[in-house]
Formats: structure tokens, C-alpha cells, sequence
């Protein structure tokens, strides 16, 4: 019996691969292995580790995943906040395949043995807080097929060694870390690469020639570095791309708009370099291209005609840049196009009508041009629209009373043009305006009471106007202040207007009439002045506003930032060295606390505890000067309200622009529905409110639908989102409730994202699935 045992056992050894029968060890080793990985975990806020106890099985450890032999073949720990560092004992793992723990608080690096471990097809670590140089030793590692290490504190050079038998790998991502020097040309090795993202690094010099020598590369993205030089021979041999994000660079020469004619080309953004000449005529154009931006760039010359061909569109970004001609009203053929943006150029010409016809239009930006004539009514066709901006621009006519159709519309900017006629009462019904702006324009009429109905009305200006009457007494609109309503002569305070005078009164003269009036206004003038002063001394006396100054302009020091700080608050440290190691501060991705469409939001602490928020601002061509900028945060500051940050100060340079508010220790909504605690969360503290029940298969119904968890279409009517969708999908009806703007899409897919998010409603918690069986469903459906 033991003979035939032990042929069995050889005749087993003989069906396995050379190198796992040499590197086998035991089960048991293998848990200590485990256990030594979770003795160097300094935190584990979440107990995902609860279960990795000595009398266990390995392969049931939370985490852990085994082949069929029993040996751990992979180990998938994410978003679980773990802190420490890793493991070196982890490379006696000799059949691992997979190791991911990205967003995690691992700290320090890679360790070297880790070299061992031949056997990896996959490595993800981003979003912890390893440091320095990326190991060499990884370009030893043949089976890796997929690297990220993203979101990390990695700096210095990529080694050149690093590709050196990477003729396996697919994709690689070093994006968000604080990477210099070239891009190694060693790149080119991997023959089989798909993907790369270098964004967010210090990487200079030129693009690697020879890198669109990948037959199957498809994404490239190198936003915000300092890279240089000519990219249009090289990029256009790129014709499989489908992805190219070369925004926020120093290139220079042509744009590579060539590639933008390949097949699968969707994502194309070009945007903040230094390119020049013309946009060519596009006679074709990828039939998957969606994302276009060019933007802030020195291009010249007419908007082609050929952009029309773009049937897929759905974001055109040509803002800042020195194009002229006309808008071409064949745009208007774009039916997909959400976001069309042209300021700063020197356009002409009128805003075609056509353009009420694109029906999921979300935001026209055509300030800062020269265009002439009228506002078209039918621009109150998009119904769909959030922000229209044509200020700074020739418009004259009044503006259209149909407006009112835009019900969706927050940000209406009308500001510098030649506009008369009076304000439409019809404004009134926007209830989701946000930002009304209609100064220094040629209105004339009253302030219209509707207004006051603007609920959430944010920012409202109509100063520098003709108009006359009583500014409205009403809170909503007065809480604006003077400033609103500067340089409107026939203007006046809060009431009527009217007296109680006796009919003696009326016999007075004509010329008697207007010395009362006049002597009237010079003595409100005066109390009005005199009254500011006050206030304005009370003020000095109570909150010192301090300003301190730009560094010298002889500085040795390359780093140092040239610019104009003014402080709100005496709370804050006033001298400029503080502020300098502050500034500086905000290159260190662990004070990342939030971002958003405008910047980046930072976390800033000085001695003695005091932390502040920092928002980073992204102006890039839309503040085109110091006066601009403080006039813009001289209004930002007259904003109060018990939902919004105490606003304590701003700074200015040239090359950097800063909003300094209170920091509220609440996190921000990812944190609130995830609850982590790694780098680039606030508090790393979640909201206890959201637990399962309420955190997951909502927001998927939520995501597919566009409606409200719960909903009153009428007085007596509530909707459950959970019920609502249930009910379509057993009537066979699910896309009577699909969010509109998901067009296109599978509607097999759609169907069945909401029935997972309905599986994940379930009150029966065991019935529900975890977080790990969500993504494998998500995966497959997208897959299929």
C-alpha cells in the first residue's frame, strides 16, 4: 500500500509545472508566512485581519485565495486601511500570483526579496504611502503583466532596468507620485504593452521615440508633467490609441491632431501646452471619439468644419487659444454633445440659433469672444442646460423671457456685454440658478421681487446698469450687499420710494423738487459713508486684516513663490516664512485631503495645531490678472452662510493661486461612504449613519437611474427608488427608467446593474453579496 502511495505521489509530481514542484512548501509554512505579513501591520481599523489566527486555514483567511494544490496563489486586501509595512517573509510565497492592497497606509517600500517571487502576474500597491525609488528589481520579474503603483510618495528616476524583460506586461501606472528625470527609452521593450500612465510626476525631457513602435498600445496618458519638444511625428504613429492625454506638458510645434482620424481614438486632450497652427480640416474623424480638448494652447486660425464628423462627441474644449472666424452652426449636427466650450479666442459673428436643437446640451462657455446680435430664444430649447456663460462679449437685444424654460440651469453669466431692456421676470422661476450675473451691461427697468424665489441663489450681481426703483426688500436679495448693486443711479434703498407728504407738497416746483432730492441723496451719501467708516474702523480694530508681501525678487532660492498674501484672520501666523514652508507643504500628498473641477484641496497645520484648508485653484486662462483675481475673492469673501467654510484669506502669484478657509473635520463624501483611512483622505474616519443597509445597491439604482433615493413628485405621492425599479423590472419596463444621459449604453448591461443593486438592498443581510462578489459581477457584466 505505501509502494502504490508513493508511485501516486511521483506520478502527481510529474503533472506539475518544474518550478512549482522545486519551490512547494508546506500549508503550514505558508501560514506562518501569512502570520508574519499580519505581525507587521501596526493598524487594522477595520479587523480584516481578525481571522488570520494560528489555528486557521490559510486559504480561508480573509483575503487570501489558494489554487487547487492549496497553496496561496493570491492575496487581495484593498481599501481595508491597513498600516505598516510589508512583509519580507511574503516572498516564500512561491506560488503567489496576484498581490493587491492598494489603499491601504503601507509605509517605506517594496522589499528586495520580493525579487523571489518569480511567479507574479500582478502587482497593485497604489494608494499607500510607500517612498522612495522605485526597485529595480521588479524588471526582473518576467510574469508581471500588470504594475501600479500609483498614489504613492515614489520619487526619483524610473530605472532603466525596470523594462528590461517586460515583454509580458500589458499596463503600468506610476501616476500621482513625485517621479523626475526621463522616461526611460527602455519602455519600447514591452512589445505587448496596452497601457501606461506616467500623470501627475516632474518627468522632463522628450517622449520616448520609438514608443508608438507598440503594435498594441492603446493608452497614454502624461498629464501635468514638464515634458518638452516636438510630439506630431511620433504620436501620429500611435493608431491603435484609444486613449492620449498629453494636457499640462511643455510641448511645443503641432498638435498630433492627425490620430484623431485612427479608429478607436475616444479620449483626446492636448489641452495647457504650448502648441501652435491650426487645427486641420478633419475630413475624417474616429466614430468612438468623445473627449476633444485642446485648450490653452497658441492655436490660430478657423474652427474646421470637419469637427462635424465627430458624430460621437459629447466634450469640446477649445478655450484659450487665438482661433478666429466663426462658430460653425453645423456643431448644432453634434446630438451627443454635452459640454462645448470656446472662451478667450477671437471668434466672431453671431451664436447660431441652431444650437437650441442639441437637446443634452449641459454647458455652453463662449465668454471673452466677439460676437455680436442677440441671445437666441432657442437657446431655452436645451432644456437640459446647468451653465451658460456669454460674458464679455458684444450681445446686445434684451435677454430672452424664455429662459424659464432652462429649469435646470445654476450658472447664467451675462456680465460685460451691451444688453438692455429689462431683467425678465421669468429668471425668477429658475429655482436651481446658483450664480446670477448681469452686470455692466445696458439693462434698464426695476429689480424684479421674483428674484427672491432663486432659493438657492449663491452669487448675484446686476451693478454697472441703467436700472431704477427700489432694490427689493427682500433678505434673499439684500444679503448681497452694496456691492451687487453698484452703479445703477436710479437705484435706491429698501422701500417703496413713496412719502406721506401733504398736497401743499405737490404745488412745489419742479426745480424745488430736485434740490430736496439732491440735498436729500448728498446727506444719505454722507450718513452712508460716514456709517461704512464706522464699521469699517470696528472691523480693522476687531479682525486685522494682514497682507504680507512677496519674498525678494533677488531669492537664490528656485522654489521660493513670488506673490501677495492677505490674511482674515489673526489666528494665522503672519510671517511669510511660515507661509513659504506652508506653500511648499502642498507638494506632499499626505496633506491631499479633496479635489474638484476648480483644484485641489490641501490640509495645511501649523505650530500650535491650527490647520486650515488650502484650495489649490486650476486657472489656468480663466483669471487673466492680480486685479481680476481679488475682485472675484473680494466677492467670495461677502458670502455667509451656516453651511459654508469661513473664508480667511487668499494668495496670489503668478504661478499659483490659493483660497485659505476654516478645515472641517467631517470628511469629504468618499470618505463618508467608504469610511478610509489612507493618503488622500481627510479624516479617515466614515460616517457611522451609512452603513450597508443604507452605503451600496442605492447608489448603483441611483447611477442608472438619476433619480433620488426617495422621491415626491406630487403633494401626496412618495417614490422608493428600491420599490420603483423593482416594480419596472417584473413588468419588463427597467428602461422606461434609465437616466438619459446613459444613451447608447447596453441595455442588457444596464438591467443587470440594477438588479445587483437591488440584490444589494436586500433587508436579509446574509442575502446580501460582498464587496469582492460585487466586483466579480460588475467585471463579468462588462465582459459579456
Amino acid at each position: 500500500m505505501l509502494f502504490k502511495a508513493e508511485r501516486g505521489i511521483m506520478k502527481l509530481a510529474r503533472l506539475l509545472p518544474f518550478q512549482e514542484r522545486c519551490c512547494q512548501v508546506s500549508p503550514a509554512t505558508e501560514k506562518e508566512i501569512l502570520l508574519q505579513f499580519k505581525a507587521n501591520i501596526s493598524n487594522d481599523p477595520y479587523n480584516s485581519l481578525v481571522n488570520w489566527v494560528p489555528s486557521g486555514n490559510p486559504c480561508d483567511y480573509n483575503g487570501v485565495f489558494c489554487n487547487p494544490l492549496g497553496f496561496v496563489q493570491r492575496i487581495v486586501l484593498w481599501n481595508t486601511s491597513l498600516s505598516g509595512v510589508l512583509s519580507p517573509a511574503l516572498s516564500g510565497l512561491r506560488s503567489l500570483r496576484i498581490l493587491t492592497l492598494f489603499g491601504n497606509k503601507f509605509t517605506s517600500n517594496i522589499p528586495q526579496e520580493y525579487a523571489e517571487l518569480s511567479t507574479l502576474w500582478k502587482i497593485n500597491l497604489s494608494s499607500n504611502a510607500l517612498s522612495g525609488s522605485i526597485p529595480e528589481f521588479i524588471g526582473d520579474l518576467q510574469n508581471i503583466r500588470f504594475l501600479d503603483l500609483s498614489r504613492n510618495g515614489y520619487s526619483g528616476e524610473i530605472p532603466f532596468a525596470l523594462f528590461k524583460f517586460c515583454y509580458k506586461t500589458k499596463f503600468v501606472s506610476f501616476s500621482h507620485n513625485s517621479l523626475s528625470g526621463l522616461i526611460p527609452a527602455s519602455i519600447a521593450n514591452c512589445t505587448n504593452l496596452e497601457g501606461f500612465d506616467f500623470s501627475f510626476n516632474n518627468f522632463s525631457g522628450e517622449l520616448p521615440s520609438g514608443i508608438c513602435d507598440i503594435p498594441a498600445l492603446e493608452y497614454m496618458s502624461l498629464r501635468s508633467n514638464v515634458l518638452t519638444g516636438r510630439v506630431l511625428e511620433e504620436v501620429s504613429k500611435c493608431q491603435r490609441l484609444r486613449f492620449l492625454d498629453l494636457g499640462s506638458n511643455l510641448f511645443t510645434g503641432l498638435a498630433p491632431f492627425e490620430i484623431l482620424g485612427s479608429q478607436n481614438l475616444s479620449y483626446f486632450n492636448v489641452s495647457h501646452n504650448a502648441f501652435q497652427g491650426e487645427i486641420p480640416a478633419m475630413r475624417t474623424c474616429s466614430e468612438s471619439l468623445e473627449f476633444f480638448d485642446a485648450s490653452s494652447n497658441n492655436l490660430d486660425g478657423e474652427i474646421p468644419l470637419g469637427i462635424t464628423n465627430c458624430k460621437s462627441l459629447e466634450f469640446i474644449d477649445l478655450g484659450f487659444n487665438r482661433l478666429n472666424g466663426s462658430i460653425p452652426a453645423g456643431i448644432a449636427n453634434l446630438e451627443r454633445l454635452l459640454v462645448f466650450k470656446l472662451g478667450d479666442n477671437s471668434i466672431q459673428g453671431t451664436i447660431p440659433a441652431e444650437f437650441g436643437s442639441i437637446e443634452w446640451l449641459l454647458l455652453l462657455d463662449l465668454h471673452n469672444l466677439n460676437l455680436s446680435g442677440e441671445i437666441p430664444k432657442d437657446i431655452s430649447n436645451c432644456r437640459f442646460l446647468r451653465e451658460l456663460d456669454v460674458s464679455g462679449n458684444a450681445l446686445d437685444g434684451e435677454i430672452p423671457n424664455t429662459l424659464d424654460n432652462l429649469t435646470s440651469l445654476e450658472v447664467l453669466d451675462l456680465r460685460r456685454n451691451q444688453l438692455d431692456g429689462s431683467i425678465p421676470e421669468t429668471l425668477g422661476s429658475l429655482s436651481n440658478l446658483k450664480l446670477l450675473e448681469l452686470s455692466q451691461n445696458n439693462l434698464s427697468g426695476t429689480i424684479p421681487y421674483s428674484l427672491g424665489k432663486l432659493a438657492n441663489l449663491k452669487y448675484f450681481n446686476v451693478s454697472s446698469n441703467n436700472l431704477s426703483g427700489p432694490i427689493p426688500s427682500i433678505p434673499k436679495i439684500q444679503a448681497f450687499g452694496t456691492a451687487a448693486f453698484l452703479n445703477n443711479s436710479g437705484l435706491c434703498g429698501g422701500g417703496n420710494g413713496t412719502g406721506n407728504g401733504s398736497k401743499k407738497n405737490k404745488v412745489l416746483s419742479n426745480s424745488v423738487i430736485v434740490a430736496i432730492v439732491a440735498a436729500a441723496l448728498i446727506l444719505t451719501g454722507v450718513c452712508v459713508v460716514s456709517i461704512m467708516n464706522i464699521r469699517a474702523r470696528r472691523r480693522k480694530k476687531d479682525n486685522v486684516t494682514t497682507v504680507v508681501e512677496s519674498t525678494p525678487l533677488d531669492s537664490t532660492d528656485s522654489n521660493v513663490i513670488i506673490g501677495k498674501l492677505v490674511l482674515f484672520s489673526k489666528t494665522l501666523p503672519s510671517k511669510y516664512e511660515d507661509w513659504e514652508a506652508g506653500t511648499k507643504a502642498l507638494l506632499d500628498k499626505e496633506c491631499l485631503i479633496g479635489g474638484g473641477s476648480i483644484g485641489t484641496v490641501y490640509r495645511t497645520t501649523f505650530e500650535g495645531g491650527v490647520s486650515i484648508a488650502v484650495k489649490k485653484l486650476e486657472t489656468l486662462g480663466r483669471i487673466r490678472s492680480q486685479d481680476e483675481f481679488e475682485q472675484e475673492i473680494g466677492l467670495l469673501g461677502n458670502l455667509r452662510h451656516p453651511n459654508l467654510v469661513a473664508f480667511q484669506g487668499y494668495y496670489w502669484s503668478s504661478t499659483m493661486q490659493l483660497i485659505l478657509s476654516e478645515f472641517v473635520p467631517n470628511g469629504n463624501l468618499y470618505d463618508n461612504l467608504h469610511g478610509l483611512n489612507y493618503p488622500g483622505t481627510s479624516t479617515g474616519v466614515g460616517n457611522r449613519e451609512l452603513y450597508w443597509s443604507r452605503s451600496f445597491g442605492v447608489i448603483l439604482l441611483e447611477l442608472v437611474t438619476g433619480r433620488k433615493p426617495v422621491e415626491s413628485p406630487t403633494a401626496n405621492e412618495v417614490v422608493v427608488l428600491c420599490e420603483y425599479v423593482r416594480g419596472l423590472l417584473e413588468t419588463g419596463s427597467a428602461s422606461d427608467c434609465f437616466d438619459r444621459s446613459l444613451r447608447g449604453f447596453s441595455e442588457n448591461e444596464l438591467i443587470q446593474v440594477m438588479k445587483l443593486g437591488l440584490i444589494c438592498t436586500s433587508e436579509v443581510p446574509s442575502r446580501r453579496p460582498s464587496m469582492a462578489e460585487v466586483v466579480q459581477v460588475l467585471e463579468s457584466i462588462r465582459l459579456e
